[in-house]
């Protein structure tokens, strides 16, 4: 049985305040331990996160949403996987298509990002996902494959479990549109398939492959009652507490 893993991105939204008041809120909830809860935020609030949830009695863990791949150097405004190892940094979000579509960051480079992120033991979420044009045109596992065999190039056979795989439609992302949950189903179902093919079978039961894209409290149930789909990647419904705790007990 895989774990469901329901990890909130923030974005470039909530400062130190704002930040400070959601984890309090979400820290006083009874949330569901049976469920892998996480929150991936703006640097600037990663300590004051860490410091409250190391505060509480809490399964809620936390993340950043890039980093580089080096450890250090002149890199003007990045972040290395060492500096988040030292703040007890469990995930960090790579290839999310903000990152491809604005800032130009390619399957080369996420690769690098991949490969350096587990070997400094942090769990990557890694993103992968199709424009609308490109599944209108019927491109979308074509391009969903060359992003998988591309940006996991040289991950080792015991590294890929610790993987967390994002499946997100671009063109469902922040838009309110989601895809339907047997399309998502039948997306994450070859992402399955392609880890059984790069891998073995027994390491594509154990990746677990969240979808991203307009998933809420409406729509978590039918999502993930699919056989291939273990948990979200949640942007907007994740900066309230009373909508990011609904996903999290979505079985309750």
């Amino acid at each position: 049985m895989r774990k469901p893993i329901i990890v909130g991105n923030w974005k470039m939204n909530l400062g130190v305040k704002e930040a400070k008041k959601l984890v309090d809120e979400l820290t006083s909830m009874d949330l569901d331990k049976n469920v892998e809860q996480g929150i991936c935020v703006p640097f600037v609030d990663l300590t004051t996160v860490k410091e409250i949830l190391e505060s509480k009695d809490t399964l809620i863990s936390f993340g950043a949403q890039n980093m580089y791949f080096e450890e250090s150097g002149a890199y003007t405004g990045e972040i290395s996987p060492t500096m988040l190892k030292e703040i007890n940094a469990k995930y960090v979000i790579l290839g999310h298509s903000e990152r491809r579509e604005y800032f130009k960051e390619d399957d080369e480079l996420i690769n690098k990002k991949v490969l350096s992120a587990l070997s400094h033991d942090l769990i990557p979420i890694l993103c992968v996902g199709e424009t609308l044009s490109e599944r209108e045109e019927g491109n979308a596992k074509d391009k969903v494959s060359s992003q998988i065999k591309s940006d996991l190039k040289d991950v080792s056979k015991e590294e890929i479990e610790k993987v967390v795989i994002a499946y997100e439609p671009i063109w469902a992302i922040g838009t309110g549109k989601t895809a339907s949950s047997d399309d998502a189903e039948d997306m994450c179902k070859y992402i399955r398939n392609l880890i059984e093919e790069l891998y073995t079978y027994e390491e594509s039961q154990k990746v677990r492959i969240q979808y991203g894209g307009s998933m809420k409290p409406e729509n978590v149930k039918e999502l993930l009652a699919k056989e291939n789909i273990d948990g979200g990647l949640i942007g907007g419904a994740s900066l309230k507490a009373d909508s990011f705790s609904k996903l999290i007990n979505f079985s309750k």
